[in-house]
């Protein structure tokens, strides 16, 4: 098969196969973070392929962009990229691929813009409501990192990350809950900042938004925002005990009806699975899941370079 077509084949196949696999694998929920480590990979695999066809069918379209990119390359290898395609279809293919391309940029760029703005608008509306939480609390904040009260009877707790990344909580949570537990809600809050979920989110959410028919970007963001919390939860019990982490869990969000967003629906499941407490995955399992998304993310790569390699061996 030839190299192009092998590309949006092997595209197709990683983003109908591979969430399948993902949502239906009974490991994630003990290892969140290996699963969004291969949910990343899976995604950034179906892109290397668009991308790399993409390169391919412009080598076609325009010929100058074709010794561009192989210059200076052995003699035979560009050869070995003739592609099969008459040089419209090849413009028509690189467009609609470039199309994709500027679409997924435009949706990132406006998600990034909309999350910043919304962050300074919070911080802004934090500094005039809420004090900064006074020394001597037995809350020990961490370098670059503020934590707020803010006056509101409602147990709340919340984080924006950012350069300046605060730690918001409520008078309500710090009545509510012990000291254990307020830690452990911090924690979980910190894990978010720390990690750079806001990143990982929004890049989820730009590319469901660009792509909403796509099925692929579309479980990638919600199984993102699910795990995301699973594993703030983990970072949480790991310094604090997972009945503290529980029980600030079901107190933080005690308020909420049955009929609430889904990431609220999944509190009970997140409070189950702290109160079990499932061990890790062995580290040979661990290791092995890490070499297969390693795989999938290295395929387009390879598939590439094929028939450069075949032509200088």
């Amino acid at each position: 098969m030839n190299v192009l077509p092998a590309l949006l084949v092997l595209g197709l196949l990683l983003a109908t196969a591979g969430p399948r696999l993902l949502t239906r694998a009974r490991w994630v929920e003990r290892e969140p973070v290996l699963a969004l480590w291969a949910w990343q990979c899976l995604v950034a695999a179906v892109l290397l392929c668009c991308g790399l066809a993409m390169l391919l069918t412009g080598t076609v379209a325009w010929p100058e962009a074709g010794r561009l990119l192989f210059l200076g390359a052995p003699h035979g290898v560009e050869s070995a990229y003739r592609l099969p395609f008459t040089r419209p279809w090849a413009v028509a293919g690189t467009l609609l691929l470039a199309c994709g391309g500027v679409r997924t940029a435009g949706a990132l760029t406006a998600e990034v813009r909309f999350a910043r703005a919304l962050r300074r608008r919070r911080q802004r509306e934090l500094t005039a409501r809420a004090p900064e939480l006074p020394p001597g609390l037995g809350l020990r904040p961490v370098s670059g990192e503020r934590l707020v009260v803010l006056e509101n009877a409602q147990p709340r707790a919340w984080s924006l990350p950012g350069p300046d990344a605060r730690l918001v909580v409520t008078t309500g949570a710090l009545t509510r809950l012990s000291d254990r537990e307020l830690a452990a809600a911090l924690a979980h809050e910190r894990g978010h900042v720390r990690a750079r979920h806001h990143w990982l989110m929004q890049c989820a959410e730009a590319l469901n938004s660009g792509f909403p028919g796509a099925r692929v970007f579309g479980l990638f963001r919600s199984q993102v925002g699910r795990l995301v919390e699973l594993a703030a939860d983990d970072s949480a019990a790991r310094r604090h005990g997972r009945l503290a982490t529980a029980i600030a869990l079901v107190e933080l969000n005690a308020a909420h009806s049955p009929s609430c967003p889904a990431p609220l629906a999944e509190v009970p499941r997140r409070v189950d699975r702290l109160l079990i407490g499932e061990p890790r995955l062995p580290v040979g399992h661990r290791l092995r899941l890490t070499a297969t998304a390693l795989v999938a993310l290295g395929a387009p790569l390879l598939l590439a370079f094929a028939p450069g390699l075949r032509a200088l061996l």
